[in-house]
């Protein structure tokens, strides 16, 4: 590198750094579009890009501000100098002359999505000629959208007809109804599409392996601003920094986005898809002795997000990806997925295994058609946690089977923000298994439903209204800050380090809370049943392994999957974390062992509370499906996840209570209609 631009760099983030120390922050104008799952104003943490962005420039004293319009509108606004540069964009997608284009960053994989009608593959493997392969394209109509330049080539190949339109799920939709053959998209940007806004294009649409080509993103700086060279050295300072720490690669991995790597030798490697929950944090690390048993098998872990392990997991079935051995998937998912052969039955067991130790309960959640197509890993319902010492003091009793009421009550009368501890904790996170998932169970309990025996969404009813007023006003009154930002993960972090009075969530937190190796607050936790309205709260879970029916390496999977769920392996977590921290909910024999009794002084509540869970009653009214905390169709994962949104919204003062309710039961109601299960649309 020459010295003038060493030192024209080093004199850059000098100048940043004396404009920060004074408070004079520089800020940098961004535009982008809607790329999911790379950025997007609804993604967590407004997505990948977003967050790599933000993170280099704040490494050099810059603050960012992006903001999100159409492709073509952000386009324009960039190359007019509306803005100091647009993000993400391809290398070759401006003028070189107008724009100065940052180092490279990881990016997408570019191909082509098509009816699974359509039995087109590429005359040539792109690798090999991409000009060729495209050819293979010829007298088809591709859409693209308005405004992105992803793939430049396509547009020399003689006889393709491109049309644009100006977002990615348009051209899906034509493609769906057969408009146009093809769609060249990037592979997750397609599968988050389909699995979050078109569930009923699932199992319809095939992405084409492999991909056209892996492009690097870039942020682009209008050089009608002076500053473009300045901005280029700052984000690039920072970027450097990210790759060699390994922050960039950390974010790849958060967000799902690491490619599978062979490993190299004749060993089989099972990629596995799980949720970064401490139980699968503890099964990792004890993995190492399978891995031992099993020399010739070698486990790459995928321990995400709950609501970003969805997304990849569904994803990879909605375009036929195969890119997992082994899915972390619940009781929701089992009898849709085995329905439509996405994944694999177990049937037979070793006897060693002993099947018949499984709770009845959970067996039976993991059973379609008479066929065992998972095996749990633990199972859980729903309890009310409570600090024993706070409610003494108060000189409160929590009764033996609380009411919505009750909790009310308690919640209030202990919350004392001032010393950081709060009356109650409660899923607050956007997300279908997060704050929706809570949010169901409640409304249940309050007797409201989702739909009526004829499908009708009843979101606009007054048990819903009166569900989501109890949420509100108890989290509003007697809630942390920032309650969008807790999910069970965070909400069980902070239970733990004392800064919840009442948490309502997972009976599977009280392995964890009663474990001082692990809360501050083991010896002051006590527990009594979710509260009760009309109808007992219900819930009912069980994390659970399957074997995906695209995976190659099944027999290696199973082999897996039984070992993780085993006698052997609750007995391998007992000698090395503790009786306490064993997976609960799975097997008859760990309820039946004295030593978990003596360490899990909860043992029995969690064990009535799971074989009392009926997933087929849980509201007074007449429903056509099943699930507490959920709805036992396809569509539930992606309308629950859109409206999730609408209520976290109310809780950041965006929308009200009635408007969220009014866009979910709209919302709801045209998923619905697109499906097939209401045939008029009315108002």
């Amino acid at each position: 590198m020459a010295l003038h631009t060493v030192i024209k760099r080093c004199l850059c983030i000098l100048l940043f750094g004396v404009m920060s120390a004074v408070g004079a922050e520089p800020v940098v104008e961004l535009v982008s579009g809607e790329k999911e799952p790379y950025i997007g104003v609804n993604l967590w943490n407004k997505g990948y890009a977003h967050q790599v962005v933000t993170e280099a420039f704040k490494r050099s004293g810059v603050s960012v501000h992006i903001s999100f319009h159409p492709w073509a509108r952000a386009s324009a606004m960039a190359q007019r100098g509306k803005v100091q540069g647009i993000v993400p964009v391809y290398e070759g997608a401006f003028p070189e002359q107008d724009f100065r284009l940052s180092d490279p960053f990881p990016g997408d994989s570019i191909g082509i999505l098509k009816r699974k009608d359509n039995y087109f593959q590429y005359p040539v493997p792109p690798s090999v000629n991409l000009m060729q392969a495209l050819s293979g394209l010829s007298g088809g109509v591709i859409g693209l959208v308005r405004g992105e330049s992803t793939l430049q080539e396509l547009r020399s190949i003689p006889g393709v007809q491109i049309e644009e339109v100006t977002s990615e799920l348009q051209n899906i939709d034509k493609l769906a109804i057969n408009r146009i053959q093809f769609v060249l998209i990037d592979k997750f940007t397609a599968a988050d599409l389909i699995v979050g806004y078109r569930p009923h294009y699932i199992g319809k649409l095939d992405f084409v392996y492999p991909p056209l080509a892996s492009k690097h993103f870039h942020v682009a700086f209008s050089t009608r601003h002076g500053a473009a060279d300045k901005w280029v050295t700052a984000f690039n300072h920072g970027l450097r920094q990210m790759r060699e720490d390994g922050t960039l690669d950390r974010l790849r991995f958060e967000y799902g986005l690491l490619p599978n790597v062979d490993s190299g030798d004749n060993k089989v490697r099972l990629v596995i898809g799980t949720v970064n929950n401490p139980d699968m944090v503890i099964m990792q690390g004890l993995a190492k002795v399978f891995e031992e048993q099993n020399p010739d098998i070698e486990l790459d872990w995928r321990i995400i997000n709950e609501s970003t392990l969805r997304r990849r997991l569904l994803g990879d079935l909605a375009i036929s990806g195969g890119q997992f051995d082994v899915m972390t998937i619940g009781i929701y998912e089992i009898p849709l997925w085995a329905g439509n052969a996405w994944i694999s039955p177990i049937d037979p067991l070793p006897e060693a295994y002993r099947i018949e130790d499984i709770l009845l309960t959970v067996r039976q959640s993991l059973t379609y058609k008479e066929q065992l197509y998972a095996l749990p890993f633990y199972g859980e319902s729903v309890m009310t946690y409570y600090r024993k010492d706070l409610l003494r003091k108060a000189g409160l009793t929590m009764p033996e089977h609380p009411t919505f009421a009750d909790i009310e009550r308690i919640a209030h009368a202990l919350h004392d923000p001032d010393n950081q501890v709060y009356g109650i904790c409660l899923r607050g996170k956007p997300g279908w298994g997060e704050n929706v998932a809570l949010l169901s169970s409640l409304a249940h309990a309050f007797g409201a439903r989702w739909f009526d025996m004829d499908w009708t969404p009843q979101l606009d009813s007054k048990e819903w209204r009166q569900t989501l007023d109890y949420y509100v006003n108890l989290i509003t009154a007697s809630g942390p800050p920032n309650p969008t930002s807790l999910g069970y993960r965070e909400s069980l972090d902070l239970f733990a380090q004392g800064h919840c009075a009442v948490w309502i969530d997972a009976t599977v937190a009280a392995s964890f809370l009663y474990n001082p190796e692990f809360s501050q607050v083991s010896d002051k936790t006590g527990f009594a049943p979710a509260p009760r309205g009309k109808m007992n709260q219900s819930w009912l879970w069980a994390w659970s392994l399957a074997i995906p029916a695209a995976s190659k390496h099944k027999a290696a999977a199973k082999k897996f999957i039984t070992w993780a769920t085993s006698k052997e392996y609750i007995d391998l977590v007992a000698k090395t974390k503790g009786w306490v921290t064993v997976p609960p909910g799975t097997r008859r024999s760990t309820y039946e062992n004295p030593a978990y009794h003596q360490a899990a002084p909860f043992s029995h509540q969690v064990l009535n509370a799971i074989e009392r869970s009926d997933v087929s009653k849980v509201t007074a009214l007449p429903v056509p499906y099943t699930g507490a905390q959920y709805v036992s169709i396809n569509e539930f994962s992606s309308f629950g996840a859109q409206i999730s949104l609408h209520f976290a919204n109310i809780l950041e003062n965006k929308i009200t209570i009635d408007d969220a309710l009014k866009k979910s039961q709209a919302l709801i109601k045209n998923q619905m209609i697109n499906s097939g299960y209401l045939k008029e649309r009315g108002d």
